[in-house]
């Protein structure tokens, strides 16, 4: 497929409401004393490690998020507290030696997502979408609502604040291709408040709409730290993403955070360098056939 004929969508008017979250390391610990089996003793610690994920994004937004409404900062951080934890690689685990104890240690790599409805609702009503103190923000939209054969596609983003990012197209087909960063554009970092067009005068494609025609989307992934690497293929303009779809997700938020030591004996603190905020944002396509017209 030439990039300069790929196919292109049909957009909704509105922007696409982005999905925020926030990424960190955290460590477990928990021991087996004569109530708990191995197994619910490694489980305690997972819990035990999901749990301090939940209070360092807390402690973060508390601490980062400036807003003058106290009520829906609160709301803020509430949504945080109420957060989806999804554990995204376990990056250690041991046991204790038996003449220390049978004790249990794992560190997670892990997603914290609060509810969406609160955040969404916080976002509008604090009129937060493009002010940097919020949680990081990136609106995704495009040129037209409705685009059929032959038509042109332009894309826009624009953050409240610099991100590493990566724009990712999915085509009627199933072929994925990485948009930014490309060969010719390879910058990964952007800047907040800036609106970003695809393709732009750096760019050496266009975006045409020709078959296949059918569910096609638009995802841009953005964090605050360099975002995970990914398999691609060259296709001069652009590069093709060898990964399902899920694995791009996946893999995108394998995001390097900083390091600890584990020590089971010193409390775990927070960081503002182990959080890294993380925001997705997906637009659903159509594309359509030109129509005929009656002569």
């Amino acid at each position: 497929m030439k990039i300069m004929t790929m196919a292109a969508l049909c957009l909704i008017p509105l922007l696409a409401i982005a999905e925020q979250s926030s990424i960190t390391e955290a460590d477990g610990y928990s021991c087996m004393g004569i109530d708990y089996s191995k197994k619910q003793t490694e489980n305690l610690a997972l819990q035990d490690a999901k749990r301090k994920a939940v209070e360092f994004s807390q402690t973060f937004i508390q601490s980062t998020t400036v807003m003058e409404n106290f009520s829906l900062k609160q709301d803020l951080v509430e949504a945080f507290a109420r957060a989806d934890v999804k554990i995204l690689s376990v990056l250690d685990e041991l046991w204790d030696d038996p003449a220390v104890g049978d004790c249990y240690n794992i560190r997670i790599q892990a997603e914290v997502v609060p509810v969406a409805e609160e955040m969404n609702r916080v976002m509008v009503e604090g009129n937060l979408t493009d002010d940097p103190r919020a949680p990081l923000n990136v609106q995704l939209w495009a040129n037209r609502e409705v685009l059929r054969e032959g038509d042109n596609l332009k894309i826009y983003l624009k953050s409240n604040k610099p991100f590493f990012g990566r724009l990712i197209y999915v085509d009627a087909s199933g072929t994925k291709l990485q948009l930014l960063p490309n060969p010719y554009r390879s910058d990964v970092y952007f800047q907040g408040g800036v609106i970003y067009e695809v393709p732009a005068g750096t760019d050496r494609f266009d975006m045409t709409v020709t078959p296949p025609f059918g569910a096609e989307s638009l995802t841009v992934y953005a964090s605050t730290s360099p975002l995970g690497d990914l398999s691609t293929t060259n296709l001069g303009p652009v590069l093709e993403v060898q990964e399902e779809v899920q694995a791009i997700a996946v893999k995108t938020r394998g995001i390097k955070v900083s390091a600890r030591p584990m020590n089971n004996a010193k409390p775990l603190t927070y960081d503002s360098s182990e959080i890294s905020e993380f925001s997705e944002t997906t637009i659903h396509l159509q594309t359509q056939a030109a129509i005929e017209e009656n002569l």
